[in-house]
């Protein structure tokens, strides 16, 4: 196995952890939200969205229709995910293509 396929291994796998983390946070704190508890901050829901979770943020926000009428979400979540996806593309051209 050659290192540029271990480095994809190990990219893939956080963008799956984090991305289900990002998810869970989002069920979570709708959950919270619920029953009136205390909320994960929404600076750490955006923070999960940075790190990589901008797919598994945008996925919990619809399936537990949570955050989806705060507009700086709605907008801000997508903004994250085309940025991860244009850098993304940037290295991959100038680093393995």
């Amino acid at each position: 196995m050659s290192f540029n396929q271990i480095i994809i291994i190990c990219v893939v796998a956080y963008l799956l952890i984090i991305n289900i983390i990002a998810f869970a946070m989002m069920g979570i704190d709708k959950a919270k939200a619920r029953r009136k508890e205390w909320r994960i901050p929404e600076a750490n829901l955006f923070l999960s969205a940075i790190l990589g979770g901008s797919i598994g943020a945008i996925a919990g926000m619809q399936h537990f229709r949570h955050k989806t009428k705060h507009w700086y979400f709605v907008v801000g979540m997508p903004a994250i995910l085309i940025l991860q996806i244009v850098a993304a593309g940037f290295v991959y051209l100038h680093f393995f293509a």
